[in-house]
């Protein structure tokens, strides 16, 4: 047990790349008790001057720029002015923070470039069309090389492009809070483009405690402490309720009306019609390149979460399974790392089956399946409301079907709690306990028979795809 703590403490303070990254490469996402999966370091927020015509670029990019101005994408000029940006050499980089930077900004050139046909004609005929099936030479290079160099794919990411490692604070020395952030990069440049990507930042600031709570839990159950472990569920239960708490103020930073008007930019090129035989890589290959989209499903929250409580192994054997599981591919490769920590660590001390040996711990268990199921829930809310209410296009951004990929996920949750409730004995528990459990119990049934119904009446829209 000694000998675990001090490889659990060594993981945690420093997961190195591994095989991804043969040089070792500094990790900007370590995951860390302080950052949690936030980058160990704040985000570099402009490109040294050897890169000052991509810097202009990307300034002048979004439809309002930081300055008040008509940008390329409003102009719909991007493209050409692109092929005006030199190809760089990147072969001697390795400082991870400038690595990091560079893919962040050469995916956000990539995806503007691509998907810029595709956003001029959806504000005209809310329809896709098809996007740039080429990505030249000047981009897709360096992209390829940085990309290998930090283990990732040369396709926009969540973590490492779009979300959480586009912020910088406005005050240096202020904390992580929403109202001190903003963003480095955008398509469209507005307000609610600012919302819908930093309350993500603001979200994954509390992870960082989920890391810790995460891993008294799984240490708790190897001791066999029942009050340790009890307090430990409780206090992740907590923070993933802040966390909870933090997405929902989604709604009042960034309205789902205005979501269209950024949302062409984060598709991805798989399972995408607007990239049917996917995308040339000029310089790199002859043969197409397939990338999921930029995603939510892409944070490493829920995934902790999933393999803590042993959820993971609880999904379905079906496709919609296998989207998720290849999601994680999209991910710095020390948040994966981290994942499959958790998951081999909480599998075989029995974490699961600790709880459920103790009326108590089943219902706190419940509790924290419960903060899974709202998350997805909200998740599953901001797609009805954000997406499905102004498009018929059936592919979320990262490839997945639009009105049964998160459904999947959902029901499990339900299915889990339902299957716990069982093994709970109500004569064991505390007033507090037993309202708790019954509370629980009663939203997991109801939402269950009202989830089902929402499937089949969306399914009839948009088809069984």
């Amino acid at each position: 047990m000694f000998r675990s703590r001090i490889v659990t403490r060594r993981l945690v303070r420093n997961i190195s790349f591994g095989a991804f990254n043969p040089k070792k490469t500094d990790p900007q996402f370590v995951v860390t008790l302080k950052n949690g999966f936030l980058p160990r370091e704040d985000p570099l927020a402009v490109l040294p001057p050897q890169f000052k015509e991509l810097e202009e670029l990307l300034q002048n990019m979004p439809k309002t720029t930081k300055d008040g101005r008509e940008g390329l994408l409003m102009k719909g000029t991007f493209g050409e002015e692109s092929v005006k940006v030199p190809l760089y050499d990147v072969d001697n980089i390795e400082d991870s923070a400038l690595l990091c930077a560079l893919f962040r900004d050469y995916t956000f050139w990539a995806s503007s470039y691509l998907l810029e046909p595709c956003d001029l004609q959806y504000r005209k005929t809310k329809t896709y069309g098809l996007g740039r099936q080429v990505l030249p030479k000047n981009i897709a290079v360096p992209l390829v090389k940085i990309a290998n160099k930090i283990g990732a794919k040369p396709f926009m990411e969540y973590a490492l492009s779009y979300a959480l490692y586009n912020w910088k604070r406005k005050d240096p020395n202020g904390d992580l809070d929403y109202n001190n952030l903003e963003l480095i990069r955008a398509f469209e440049g507005s307000e609610h483009e600012h919302g819908f990507i930093l309350v993500h930042v603001a979200m994954v600031a509390n992870s960082g405690e989920q890391v810790r709570h995460t891993l008294s839990v799984i240490n708790r159950a190897e001791e066999q402490n029942r009050p340790a472990f009890n307090d430990a569920l409780r206090d992740l239960s907590k923070t993933m309720r802040i966390i909870n708490n933090t997405m929902d103020t989604m709604w009042k930073r960034s309205s789902p009306g205005a979501y269209d008007s950024f949302r062409s930019f984060i598709m991805g090129t798989k399972n995408q019609p607007m990239f049917p035989k996917g995308v040339i890589y000029e310089g790199v290959s002859d043969e197409p390149h397939f990338y999921r989209g930029e995603s939510g499903a892409n944070d490493t929250m829920i995934p902790t979460c999933d393999n803590l409580l042993q959820l993971t192994e609880k999904m379905p054997k079906n496709p919609l399974t296998e989207i998720l599981f290849d999601f994680r591919q999209y991910r710095p490769v020390n948040h994966n790392e981290w994942l499959t920590f958790v998951h081999h660590r909480s599998s075989s001390v029995g974490v699961r089956n600790f709880a459920l040996q103790d009326s108590t711990s089943a219902v706190l268990y419940m509790g924290l399946l419960d903060q899974v199921r709202e998350f997805r829930d909200r998740h599953w809310r901001f797609t009805k409301e954000y997406i499905i209410k102004y498009s018929d296009h059936p592919v979320a951004t990262g490839g997945s079907p639009i009105v049964t990929w998160l459904p999947n996920q959902l029901a499990t949750v339900l299915a889990t709690m339902t299957d716990v409730s069982s093994s709970v004995k109500k004569e064991e528990l505390s007033s507090d306990d037993l309202a708790l459990f019954e509370r629980l119990t009663s939203a997991a049934e109801t939402q269950h028979r009202v989830l089902q119904r929402e499937v089949d009446e969306l399914k009839k829209r948009f088809g069984e795809f």
